[in-house]
């Protein structure tokens, strides 16, 4: 999901943002690469035209067109075009790496599957918490779900700051962005 106008952040095209000099939907799509997922698709919008343009440029990636009325209308319309069992993935998780994916699809069972982390993890980092799990205030959303073809719902619980580490505040890209200098300082 790509298509969002990035309000919070205040910088553009909120998929377009350099971190450690990389796009994050440059990133999120490698993750996918690395993962064993099959086909890749991108719900773009008319809020994200340069992403749009961006993403219609690589191979192996196919673009779904979303109203960009919000998260969920768009993710609506993009689950339109597919087939179930579908994994979602928001387009501001630059930490994102071809393991954890390939983590939650291990999981994955039957139903839909939601991903989340602890909020005291999110905390922990410094990051926003914008949103919890409903009947909760101590999970939050990661962005990442498998959406199946039954009514049932689990929850998978990573406290995983490559799940906890998603970008909708300039605050939330600098804690990013620090966190990959660090990780390419140790390597």
């Amino acid at each position: 999901m790509c298509g969002g106008t990035g309000t919070r952040l205040d910088r553009g095209e909120k998929p377009l943002l350099p971190i450690d000099g990389r796009p994050m939907i440059d990133r999120v799509i490698d993750a996918l690469a690395a993962a064993r997922i099959d086909t890749v698709y991108a719900g773009v919008s008319p809020n994200a035209p340069r992403t749009t343009a961006r993403i219609e440029g690589m191979l192996d990636v196919s673009t779904i067109e979303t109203p960009g009325s919000g998260y969920v209308p768009d993710l609506e319309r993009a689950l339109d075009r597919v087939v179930p069992p579908v994994m979602t993935v928001a387009a501001d998780l630059p930490l994102l790496d071809g393991q954890t994916i390939d983590a939650v699809l291990d999981r994955y069972s039957t139903g839909s599957l939601t991903v989340c982390v602890p909020v005291e993890r999110k905390r922990a980092l410094g990051m926003s918490v914008d949103t919890t799990v409903v009947g909760t205030e101590s999970l939050a959303p990661t962005g990442v779900n498998v959406v199946g073809d039954t009514d049932t719902e689990e929850y998978m619980i990573r406290d995983d700051d490559r799940l906890a580490v998603n970008v909708n505040r300039p605050r939330d890209a600098w804690i990013a962005q620090t966190l990959l200098e660090e990780a390419n300082d140790g390597a």
